[in-house]
């Protein structure tokens, strides 16, 4: 066991779902807690692309020094009931719980059993400066994309879980709340510790990376969550590509293969299904000189991870024209706000790309707006193993 983290015990209780939030719970043991051991619960999703960079990730939490509780939190009727039942003793003796989505009904649950005195919420991407937002208007927990639907049958019957578990991420006398993120927060609830995450751990164990001349594209999953319209998406990555010489696409782990597969072969990139947080993958490198990205998580956190580096990180908005008829009436205003809050970032206009930075894309790859034109090839890759594991001498 690594002296890092100490003697891994039960004071400390870390719930994740996504690679992201573990993630984001070592940058907070790091900054904030060391010397701590945590104990920390996967509550596994089914999706297999995030339970391989689960795993991975654990790997990385328990080199740390970190015990790994991995729960099949939904391996059948029954397993949310035998998950819970098994976790109660654990979250009734913790003094302090740590969790990376407060919209969860999972956490939500988990949330009514605990006693913990502190509670820390970790970044969850975007969905942080939601969560944020509505707990400083007192209002339900609702994800940003699907605000302004209709409830339906299950919000109605969660209503009240849903609405202790606000009650609960209200600091009080007896609760202590703490926010770590490295999202911008133009609200901050009364009574709310809000502290920075830097990614200082991410740069102490990985890169210094290898810059390559080129641009790299990172993929987004508005179109698997209803927000952006497939058509308009590969035209508007097709047109990035192609005015920046991207050679490489790093797929969001949500991303449906059949779009990735249509994609490669209308833009002739590379897709590449990391194995880890492109974070993590991009601090080790190789990585682009200039990274690409439609409003999302990393237009702020890569910045900070590849701090003291000289990538460049740009972001395309996203045009009004590409969001689908089923779209929340508070997606534009939201990704709008995503891309204006990112500190050290490059803006690119949706209609207008700027001067390629290298030569065109590869002449392979056909225009998609005729579908006439000879595909591309469709290249699908993953990266090595080793590289989410191996820190700064392997880079």
């Amino acid at each position: 066991m690594s002296p890092r983290a100490g003697n891994a015990g039960s004071h400390t209780l870390a719930f994740v779902e996504s690679p992201v939030q573990l993630l984001n719970v070592l940058e907070w043991a790091h900054a904030h807690a060391p010397g701590v051991g945590l104990t920390l619960v996967v509550l596994s999703p089914v999706d297999p692309m995030t339970r391989g960079q689960l795993r991975r990730m654990s790997d990385l939490a328990r080199d740390e020094g970190h015990q790994v509780r991995w729960e099949e939190a939904r391996g059948g009727p029954l397993a949310p009931f035998q998950t819970i039942g098994g976790l109660s003793g654990l979250l009734r003796r913790a003094r302090r719980v740590v969790l990376g989505d407060p919209f969860s009904r999972y956490v939500q649950l988990l949330l009514t059993i605990t006693r913990a005195r502190d509670l820390v919420v970790v970044d969850d991407g975007t969905a942080t400066m939601e969560f944020v937002g509505q707990l400083a208007r007192g209002e339900r927990l609702v994800r940003w994309h699907r605000k302004g639907g209709r409830p339906g049958p299950r919000d109605v019957i969660f209503a009240p879980v849903s609405a202790s578990a606000r009650r609960r991420l209200t600091p009080d006398e007896r609760r202590h709340i703490e926010i770590f993120s490295s999202m911008p927060m133009e609200e901050t609830p009364a009574g709310v510790t809000v502290r920075a995450n830097t990614f200082a751990w991410t740069r102490t164990r990985f890169g210094p990376p290898r810059i390559t001349k080129g641009a790299d594209l990172v993929g987004t999953s508005l179109v698997e969550t209803g927000v952006v319209d497939d058509g308009r998406y590969l035209e508007a990555v097709h047109a990035l590509a192609t005015a920046h010489g991207a050679t490489r696409y790093f797929a969001h782990r949500r991303e449906s293969t059949d779009k990735l597969h249509r994609l490669a072969a209308v833009t002739g990139l590379e897709i590449v299904r990391p194995e880890l947080p492109l974070e993590l993958i991009a601090r080790r490198g190789p990585i682009g000189r200039t990274v690409l990205s439609f409003p999302s998580t990393v237009v702020h956190t890569l910045p900070l991870a590849l701090s003291g580096t000289e990538v460049r990180v740009a972001v395309c908005d996203i045009d009004p024209a590409w969001l689908t008829e089923h779209a929340s009436p508070r997606a534009q205003g939201f990704l709008s706000g995503v891309t204006g809050t990112a500190r050290d970032v490059h803006r690119l206009s949706p209609t207008a790309p700027t001067t390629p930075t290298a030569p065109t894309a590869p002449t392979a790859a056909p225009n998609p707006v005729n579908p006439a034109s000879p595909p591309g090839p469709a290249s699908f890759t993953a990266t090595p193993p080793s590289a989410g594991l191996v820190g700064p001498a392997a880079s």
